[in-house]
This record gives C-alpha cells, sequence and structure tokens, in this order.
C-alpha cells in the first residue's frame, strides 16, 4: 500500500518520537533538549535570540508530567512549532508565535 504524503508526515512525526523515548516511553529534558539541537536547530536559535525560553515554557505550561513528555503533549509542543512555520509562511519572523 501506498501512503499519502499527509501519511507518511504523520509517520514522520511519530517516529520522531519514537526516536527520543525513554524505555518508559516518554521523552525527558535532556532528550527533548537534543531533539529540539537535531531537528529544530533554526527555531530554537531563533527563540534563544529572542530571549523566548521555549524550552522553559514547553516544560512549565505544557507538562503535565514535570520531568517527562507524553505523546500527547509532544503533539501540542510540534503544533506550536507548526503554527510558528505558518506563521513564517506569511512573512513573520521564525518564533514569533503569540504561545511562544
Amino acid at each position: 500500500m501506498r501512503h499519502t504524503q499527509a501519511e507518511k508526515s504523520m509517520m514522520g512525526v511519530i517516529n520522531l518520537f519514537h526516536k527520543y523515548i525513554k524505555p518508559d516511553g516518554m521523552i525527558d529534558k535532556p532528550g527533548l533538549l537534543k531533539m529540539l539541537k537535531e531537528n529544530f536547530s533554526n527555531f530554537l536559535k531563533a527563540c534563544d535570540k529572542k530571549g523566548k525560553g521555549y524550552l522553559y515554557h514547553f516544560f512549565e505550561e505544557k507538562n503535565k508530567n514535570e520531568d517527562k513528555i507524553q505523546f500527547y503533549e509532544f503533539l501540542s509542543w510540534v503544533g506550536d512549532i507548526a503554527m510558528d512555520y505558518q506563521n513564517q509562511s506569511h512573512g513573520l519572523a521564525l518564533c514569533s508565535g503569540s504561545s511562544q
């Protein structure tokens, strides 16, 4: 069976999560930072330059398990990054989203 581009993209998000999870099925803070650096380096740099504290915001505002990220939290985070890239496609600077 051939997968559509949207299906491939969805599987890519799932595979990204699985690449960084620990045996308990969640990503810890060091794992998230590694994932950001390896996969969203331009976004991370843009946020760091603005002093937005993106990583802090994510753990403090979105994380329900204190030190670990579950898949549903990861999806929320990826959604925020996608919204920021959508804003960039309309002329805004990277890491300018209101949720940052």
